[in-house]
């Protein structure tokens, strides 16, 4: 089974942080969502929510995906923490998938893995990082990195990471469950 490790910051953005998780786990991805702190973590719109387990506590354990919530002060906590910088230096060396949504690809711009590369932010999130090849879609892949642009796109970016991880049958059931207009 695969494996997901989603990182929570203080000022985290829900919708995209709890949508990541419920779709991938309905995808029958094992997630584990770590707080760089222990104790609930409160999002950017003052929801608290208890994470799995602490970063630290999560050591050096191996993960098929690193996903990183946007939302602010979110991704500035997120930036602010070195550790976060080498799980994603990490994971990149390792040819592990690596996503971000909305501006928390500006975090991945910032340990220098997006240089060369095409990403989508929240509107001005990559503005600082002109090594990177900012585009307007809803969900980016390129090579092992995954983005995408906020709060709108998490169902399709949970669901793409749901097509990299366990296959497009699994994507399109999890998607047939969750009852959207195809249009």
């Amino acid at each position: 089974m695969a494996n997901a490790l989603v990182l929570l910051a203080a000022g985290f953005e829900e919708l995209e942080a709890v949508t990541v998780i419920d779709l991938l786990r309905r995808g029958g991805i094992e997630v584990v969502s770590a707080g760089l702190e222990a104790g609930a973590i409160i999002g950017s719109r003052g929801i608290r929510v208890l994470a799995d387990t602490t970063l630290e506590a999560v050591g050096e354990a191996a993960f098929d995906l690193l996903v990183l919530p946007g939302g602010q002060p979110g991704t500035r906590n997120l930036l602010a923490d070195e550790r976060v910088t080498a799980w994603v230096r990490r994971m990149t060396a390792a040819g592990a998938w690596v996503a971000a949504i909305c501006a928390a690809p500006s975090v991945l711009a910032a340990a220098g893995v997006l240089d060369g590369r095409r990403a989508t932010s929240f509107p001005g999130s990559l503005a600082a990082f002109p090594a990177v090849h900012s585009v307007g879609q809803a969900v980016v892949e390129d090579g092992s990195f995954i983005t995408s642009r906020g709060p709108g796109t998490a169902i399709d970016f949970a669901l793409h990471l749901i097509e990299r991880l366990a296959g497009r049958a699994r994507r399109d059931e999890v998607a047939a469950g969750l009852q959207r207009d195809p249009t």
